[in-house]
């Protein structure tokens, strides 16, 4: 071990004097030997001529399009305060004098005109907001525009931005953004012919009810679908005060960045579970960092419906205008989103038609945007054909066409065109609800609840239980759709358009759901209208919400459709937020254990009960997770609800000569 220790010391020590006396060749070779394999250690020197190999893209690209069939053409159209708004504009090749067909959307402009890698225009504008067949068999120039604050759009983003007038001080709105753009493009599309429809679905739907407030000269026409038009009255936010805590995520993800780029987050498959574990609907937001997005604070300061949602209501604003452009008001029996939008546009527009020819309504059997997709069909319910092509090819390309082409042939589109559930029949109707028929029995117009869960066109009698009772515990709400609840919206797929026809009998199993049916028909009852609901209950809390269901059921066995024997079809249904009895603008306690009147319209119908058929209502308290759950016991503000605050509560419905409840069908 000596003699081997003193051998490598010598050794060590000789090395180590000769890297000293050449310490900087030394050096850089020992660095190398370490950072470098051996093959590497003689680097090739790089050429002298330039940094790197040239780059392979072009410092520009342009796309040959010459093979197209149709032209592109993206704009920054100027406002009047000096904002621009990225428009797109696609002419079909070889256009001339054709009319353009307008969409404003807050959905991206680029997005909704670019579907397909295709050299063809009919699929570039496959999906969202597009009647492709309509805009390609009519000729249209097609435009779509993103409104202020979003995308490629300049300005700042106001969701459903008021009209100008006590909600918006500022001198631009979207009826002024509508005119601006109108305004350019007859001017800068030389292949029009100066005349402009509007259309759009949903917000954009909305977007085109506002167009009618001082419209352009060359806007000739507006064809509104499925309209956002009264967002606490029964459309995207609220529902007769209860909030649809479910469109969160929209909010969320539409205010958070220009693009929409932020995706709501979620730790649950099961909304039903995210939402019970945040608690309340304000919780929620806040442990999602919603307040610093501007329209959630709105909602939260505004519960009730006070002048914020009354000023910015659209059927109250054109209630004001004058009736100056056709309009075609498009309106779906089972719209998922906005069931109340459209009918209320209709109520406020219909009495200045004093000619019935400048306000046409179309009700389809549709939810919320199925007229420009395939409509044989919605969930299980079969209608025989395709109801959205009949609408789009008989009546939608036509009317379009006698308003924007010169020499048009007059389109035979009846004042109200509308499609009867059951029967599975188009009526062609002069007004909206029609007329009772000669000799209707008055009393036949009420459909009593009654003692045993009965349902009966009879009143109840003396003697009979005075009431029927639930438990309605906050901890376990009725779910408005099978569990795993999907998110809301088009992420939730299939499962969230087709919820309003979904087979009811989950519900009417719950001990916390009342379900009162009728006898077999044995003669069909017919109902076009809004039914109301005249419900006497009590409950011993001091707040509550009251679920309202007029439901079909079908015979037992079904011969053509096996799987639809006892399916139960909701026709119309609502909820309404019991503090606002007897004000909507201020809430107030619930005296516990009284018996009180709650009295609300429901989503028109236009439906036909067939014999063999029978007739259910079912009535609950809680609607979970689309609606946030009342407390039950009253707070100032749900949204910032405790823990504390949710407590079962007794309900009761009555049902006597005195306390008598009934649905009034139309």
């Amino acid at each position: 071990m000596n003699t081997f220790h003193a051998t490598v010391t010598a050794s060590l020590a000789y090395t180590s004097s000769r890297l000293l006396r050449a310490w900087p060749v030394a050096s850089l070779a020992l660095t190398l030997a370490i950072a470098w394999p051996a093959a590497a250690q003689t680097p090739t020197p790089r050429p002298a001529t330039y940094a790197d190999l040239p780059s392979e893209i072009p410092a520009t690209f342009e796309a040959v399009t010459s093979s197209f069939d149709y032209t592109r053409r993206e704009v920054m159209i100027p406002m009047r305060d000096g904002v621009k708004l990225h428009t797109v504009i696609l002419v079909p090749r070889g256009a001339k004098d054709a009319p353009i067909l307008l969409t404003r959307t807050p959905y991206g402009a680029t997005r909704l005109t670019t579907h397909a890698d295709s050299s063809h225009l009919a699929p570039a504008l496959q999906g969202y907001d597009n009647p492709t067949d309509v805009i390609i068999e009519g000729g249209y120039i097609r435009v779509v525009q993103d409104v202020r604050g979003k995308y490629g759009s300049e300005g700042d983003y106001v969701m459903n931005r008021p009209m100008r007038g006590p909600q918006n001080p500022t001198p631009v709105d979207n009826a002024t953004d509508t005119w601006d753009t109108i305004d350019w493009l007859v001017k800068n599309v030389p292949e029009s012919n100066g005349r402009v429809g509007i259309i759009g679905i949903s917000y954009d739907g909305y977007l085109a009810l506002t167009a009618l407030v001082n419209p352009h000269p060359a806007l000739r026409v507006a064809v509104p679908m499925n309209p956002m038009v009264d967002g606490w009255m029964g459309d995207d936010w609220f529902h007769y005060g209860a909030f649809r805590q479910q469109n969160m995520p929209y909010i969320y993800q539409q205010e958070a960045t220009r693009d929409t780029d932020v995706k709501w987050w979620s730790g649950h498959f099961d909304d039903y579970d995210m939402f019970m574990q945040a608690g309340s609907a304000g919780e929620l937001g806040k442990r999602h960092g919603m307040e610093r997005l501007g329209f959630w604070e709105k909602i939260l300061a505004h519960p009730s419906y006070d002048a914020f949602w009354r000023d910015q209501a659209m059927d109250r604003v054109l209630a004001r205008e004058p009736l100056t452009v056709p309009v075609m008001l498009v309106h779906g029996l089972w719209d998922q989103e906005d069931i109340y939008g459209a009918l209320a546009a209709y109520r406020a527009i219909e009495p200045k038609d004093t000619g019935n020819d400048t306000v046409f309504l179309v009700m389809g059997p549709w939810c919320h945007g199925q007229q420009i997709h395939n409509g044989s069909s919605l969930g299980a319910i079969r209608f025989g054909s395709d109801t959205a092509l009949t609408f789009r090819r008989d009546i939608l390309l036509p009317f379009l066409n006698f308003y924007l082409k010169e020499g048009a042939p007059k389109a035979d589109v009846a004042p109200v065109t509308a499609y009867e559930t059951g029967t599975n029949t188009w009526r062609r109707l002069q007004a909206w609800p029609p007329p009772h028929p000669a000799g209707a029995a008055n009393g036949r117009s009420r459909l009593y609840l009654d003692a045993g869960q009965r349902l009966a066109f009879a009143p109840p009698q003396e003697g009979d239980a005075r009431f029927d009772e639930y438990v309605s515990d906050p901890a376990k709400p009725v779910p408005y759709h099978g569990r795993p609840v999907p998110t809301i919206g088009y992420a939730g797929g299939a499962a969230w358009v087709r919820w309003l026809v979904d087979d009811q009998r989950a519900a009417s199993g719950r001990p916390d759901v009342l379900s009162y049916v009728s006898d077999v028909l044995t003669k069909p009852v017919r109902i076009s209208g809004r039914p109301v609901a005249n419900i006497t209950a009590s409950t011993s809390g001091t707040d509550s919400d009251w679920v309202v269901k007029l439901i079909d059921v079908y015979p037992d066995e079904v011969a053509a459709q096996p799987e639809m024997g006892g399916y139960q079809l909701m026709v119309s249904a609502d909820i309404f937020r019991g503090r606002y009895r007897e004000s909507l603008e201020t809430p107030e306690p619930i005296a516990p254990g009284k018996p009180l009147l709650y009295r609300f319209a429901l989503p028109a119908a236009n439906h036909v009960f067939l014999p063999g058929h029978r007739i259910m209502v079912q009535v609950q308290s809680s609607w979970f997770p689309l609606y946030d759950r009342n407390p039950q016991t009253f707070v100032p503000n749900i949204f910032w609800a405790k823990p504390g605050d949710y407590r079962k509560a007794v309900q009761r419905i009555f049902h006597t000569p005195a306390h008598c409840s009934f649905i009034q069908l139309p």
